[in-house]
C-alpha cells in the first residue's frame, strides 16, 4: 500500500527547538519546588505535559498526598504561559531544515500532512500562526483534544477520522521522541521513523525499535517515495 498520511511531531522534528520546552518544563517545577536535572526531563518531553509532570512529581515527592490534580494544573499553566509567550515573541520560531520544502513534496505526490504533538492545543496554535503553516498541512491535533495522549494512539486515530483515511496501513509517523515512536507503532503505522533533530540521539532512538531513524527530513521521501528518488536520478 502506498503512503497516503505523514504525521509529523512538531518540536524538534518539525519545528525548531534548542531544548527551550525541556527548559521551560525544568523552569514551571522548579518555580513549585522540584528542582529537576535537564536531563531528566528531556526524555519525557513528547509525552502529553500534565502527563509528564505527574512523572516527575512522582519521582520527587515523596509525599504522594500533595500530588494533587490541583497541583499538576498550576505546573502545568505556568510551563503553558511560558511557551506561548516565548513562541508569541521568539525569532527563533523557525521549520528545521527541510522541513516547508518536504510538506511540499509530499502534497505535490497527493500525501496528505498532519501534525501531532504533547502541547496543548493553545500552544500549537501560536506555532502554526508564527511559522504559517495553515495552508501547508491538512490536519492538526494536540494532546488535550483526545482522552489520551501519546504513546497512545488517539491522536493518530483522530487524525484517520478527520482525513478519511481508512488504515494506518498507509501511515507514516515522524518524531524525535520515545513516544513518537511508540505512538506510531502503538497506531499500526506502515513507518515509524526517529528524528535526530529533536530530544533522542541515533543511539538512544534505537532501543525503541524505529523502522528508520534520519538525520534530515527530507529523508522522508526517500523512504516512503523510493520510485521518486530513482526516477529523478535516472
Amino acid at each position: 500500500m502506498s503512503i497516503e498520511l505523514v504525521v509529523f511531531d512538531m518540536a524538534g522534528t518539525t519545528v525548531k527547538d534548542k531544548n527551550y520546552v525541556g527548559v521551560a518544563f525544568q523552569n514551571a517545577m522548579d518555580n513549585y519546588g522540584y528542582p529537576i536535572a535537564i536531563e531528566n526531563i528531556n526524555p519525557i518531553m513528547g509525552y502529553e505535559k500534565p502527563v509528564a509532570i505527574k512523572m516527575m512529581l512522582e519521582k520527587h515527592e515523596p509525599e504522594k498526598q500533595k500530588i494533587t490534580a490541583a497541583l499538576i494544573d498550576s505546573i502545568h499553566t505556568e510551563f503553558v504561559d511560558s511557551m506561548i509567550k516565548f513562541y508569541e515573541t521568539s525569532d527563533d520560531i523557525v521549520p528545521l531544515p527541510n522541513v516547508e520544502e518536504t510538506f511540499l513534496k509530499l502534497r505535490e505526490a497527493g500525501i496528505k500532512i498532519a501534525l501531532d504533538t504533547g502541547f496543548s492545543r493553545n500552544i500549537a496554535d501560536v506555532i502554526m500562526d508564527r511559522l504559517g503553516w495553515a495552508d501547508k498541512v491538512d490536519f492538526l491535533v494536540a494532546s488535550d483534544e483526545v482522552e489520551n495522549g501519546r504513546p497512545f494512539p488517539d491522536m493518530i486515530e483522530k487524525i484517520k477520522a478527520a482525513l478519511e483515511i481508512k488504515s494506518s496501513e498507509v501511515i507514516a509517523k515522524v518524531g524525535d521522541t520515545e513516544v513518537d515512536i511508540n505512538e506510531g507503532i502503538n497506531s499500526g503505522c506502515k513507518y515509524v521513523i526517529g528524528i535526530t533533530t529533536g530530544a533522542f540521539t541515533r543511539d538512544e532512538l534505537i532501543p525503541y525499535n524505529p523502522t528508520h531513524i534520519i538525520d534530515d527530513i527530507s529523508d522522508v521521501i526517500n523512504i516512503i517515495m523510493p520510485q521518486t528518488v530513482t526516477t529523478q536520478q535516472d
